[in-house]
């Protein structure tokens, strides 16, 4: 049932991320702060699929969300079959942070800084796995529950549809992610092997 597309290259095209080749990129890009991080920092908590479930529009929508990624459970055991990963967060500020189109429409920014940091990486690594902010905007309407997902090598689904706690992983790593009260903080959490 679940559509995550696990970016891969044939065996042997490299398997380390080189750290300090990567963090030489990362300059380019506006990060607001980055960590490279391991998958048994993680915290997975079903109350954050209960929040999807229950507040979230874009449940069962979407291929990047739930029930469609599959259950915590699921997911959990893709994102620990990676060790190692990178969380990269950006900011931005927003004239009222309680206007939700205002502060939803700086998503974007963020989500192209997503792709080409995923896509270096991919470029060190034999496999990745992205999360990110999206409940997926690639597509008008989704092809789901009808048809699989259209654009799988470019939808990364949410961190909160696969359980993590990313503010608990943010603050062990000392990053505000409560930076003002007009500023909005998206992270991404980018794994490899």
């Amino acid at each position: 049932m679940c559509a995550i597309m696990i970016g891969t290259k044939p065996k042997g095209e490299g398997s380390e991320v080189d750290r300090q080749w990567l963090e030489a990129r990362l300059a380019d890009y506006p990060l607001y702060a980055y960590e490279f991080i391991t998958t048994d920092e993680l915290v997975f908590a079903d109350r954050v699929r209960y929040i999807c479930e229950h507040e979230c529009p874009m449940y069962n929508t979407t291929w990047a969300c739930p029930p469609a990624v599959g259950t915590v459970e699921e997911c959990k055991a893709r994102v620990m079959a990676f060790k190692e990963g990178l969380m990269i967060a950006t900011i931005t500020e927003v004239s009222d942070i309680a206007n939700i189109k205002e502060t939803l429409d700086t998503r974007a920014d963020h989500e192209a800084v997503t792709h080409a940091i995923s896509r270096l990486i991919a470029e060190q690594s034999s496999e990745t796995l992205t999360l990110s902010t999206e409940a997926c905007a690639l597509c008008k309407k989704c092809a789901w529950p009808d048809a699989p997902c259209r654009h799988p090598d470019k939808m990364f689904p949410c961190v909160e549809s696969h359980g993590i706690l990313v503010t608990d992983l943010a603050e062990r790593h000392g990053i505000d992610f409560l930076a003002g009260s007009n500023l909005v903080t998206w992270f991404s959490l980018i794994f490899y092997r």
